[in-house]
């Protein structure tokens, strides 16, 4: 069985998931609760997100929430912004990128920042550790010059919300309030 892969921002982890194909078509485990001993809470809610291809949705960040991201269908460039040396101030924040595609899990820790554009029709299945009610969704501009990170396509489809988000340093604000 694999086990999570660090990745470049402290607490982001992948793993594969393994599929098993026969002429039926493909099974495979996406979650197991033993998988939660390096993550810390468990998780308590799982989701489905299907975007058509150019969709982007993000960024979003939560400050008591982690998710794991399991790609079902399609593939992801997937857009990281770890803002916690920033509430803490250490430091600006750290920016990265992942692409994922069927198969692949991703764990965003509390503070790390994500959003993700459709490279194809994507069916993306995650899991959160608190249920949802929105009081700890927050997002910021998923094209602030200021952050950089290198979306695919200059010109996604995006959602009313998300192309009114503010820039980060506005957000910042309320995140080092608490």
């Amino acid at each position: 069985m694999s086990e999570w892969i660090a990745t470049r921002i402290d607490g982001v982890l992948r793993r594969p998931v393994t599929f098993h194909p026969d002429q039926r078509g493909s099974f495979g485990e996406l979650w197991r609760a033993a998988w939660s001993d390096p993550l810390g809470d468990p998780m308590c809610q799982a989701n489905l997100s299907r975007s058509d291809a150019r969709v982007l949705r993000g960024l979003h960040v939560h400050r008591r929430q982690a998710d794991l991201w399991i790609v079902a269908e399609g593939r992801a460039f997937i857009g990281l912004v770890d803002t916690r040396p920033a509430v803490r101030g250490e430091g600006p924040p750290i920016v990265d990128s992942i692409d994922a595609g069927p198969g692949e899990a991703v764990y965003l820790p509390a503070g790390v920042a994500h959003g993700f554009y459709a490279r194809e029709p994507l069916t993306l299945v995650y899991l959160v550790t608190n249920e949802y009610d929105g009081s700890d969704e927050l997002g910021f501009a998923w094209d602030d010059s200021a952050v950089g990170v290198p979306w695919p396509d200059p010109a996604p489809i995006v959602s009313e919300r998300d192309a009114a988000a503010p820039p980060l340093a506005e957000l910042m604000r309320t995140l080092q309030d608490g």
